[in-house]
């Protein structure tokens, strides 16, 4: 795809935008826009500090692997609340997340965050698109990553593409910890994602859920902060598959592989139940 870049002179005003993402309730379309927006990030060290303690993550020189998602947050909701965007908003599920720390996120105080959607399919269920993250530094990529989105009800030609079931990972129980029912709205502070379905049961409810559920990206970072000895810091991929969403409050059990160049871990609930599997690979 090639990408019409738009340079904004500083990152979007999100009250507005949440606006625009409360307007929208109606699919206008079945087709992705080509432009992409981009800006210069400021880092701000006490914003991490505050994201590193919602987190658990433990004090480093480096920023946290997940942690440009919450600079480029922005951005994803002006290009998510476009008109030109055909989809709404509010109802769209994070299926995946992939992240790749290209070099060591030492010493940054700004980045240039750029955003656009792209690799629309069919599903099962309606369609699926990505939204592409990248973050460059003076010297060029830093850090990129991939989340891809499911709307539902959305009509496109075409067959829907099959994926390969997984084997079995040979992971371990290494930790395991619980989700308060306040950490919906604890993220939302430091990311500025203010999801209903994340915030309350009252607003989940509305939503059609029986209870709020936590945000897949701080489950990621979470998850991050427990593997911290096991995974690289720098020329990784991470990826994770989010299956069934984690009801707050409630304990989660993570289970890993050992440490090393790569691997693989689940975060389970009991019984039976996963709520996301993933591993960290280097880049090849």
């Amino acid at each position: 795809m090639s990408v019409t870049w738009t340079d904004l002179a500083s990152a979007p005003h999100l009250p507005s935008l949440y606006a625009h993402a409360a307007a929208k309730r109606k699919i206008t379309g079945s087709t992705l826009p080509e432009q992409g927006l981009r800006c210069w990030v400021g880092v701000d060290t006490q914003s991490v500090q505050a994201f590193r303690d919602v987190c658990a993550l433990a004090p480093s020189p480096l920023l946290p692997p997940t942690y440009p998602h919450i600079l480029a947050f922005g951005l994803q909701m002006q290009v998510l609340t476009d008109k030109d965007f055909p989809f709404p908003l509010l109802g769209l599920i994070h299926l995946s997340n992939r992240i790749r720390v290209l070099r060591p996120m030492g010493g940054v105080s700004q980045l240039r965050i750029g955003v656009y959607v792209d690799n629309l399919q069919p599903h099962a269920k309606g369609a699926t698109f990505d939204v592409i993250t990248q973050a460059d530094d003076v010297l060029g990529p830093l850090w990129e990553a991939r989340s891809t989105l499911l709307c539902k009800g959305v009509e496109l030609p075409g067959e829907t593409p099959e994926h390969a079931v997984a084997a079995p990972l040979a992971v371990n129980e290494l930790t395991r910890w619980y989700a308060p029912a306040d950490i919906g709205r604890r993220y939302a502070k430091v990311s500025g994602d203010y999801n209903p379905i994340h915030l309350s049961a009252t607003s989940a409810k509305l939503f059609g859920l029986p209870s709020a559920i936590a945000h897949g990206l701080w489950l990621k970072a979470r998850t991050l902060a427990a593997l911290n000895a096991h995974v690289p810091t720098a020329n990784v991929e991470i990826s994770v598959d989010f299956k069934k969403p984690v009801r707050l409050p409630g304990e989660v059990i993570l289970l890993s592989s050992e440490a090393g160049a790569s691997g693989e871990f689940q975060l389970n609930g009991h019984g039976d139940l996963v709520h996301m599997v993933g591993q960290w690979r280097p880049i090849r």
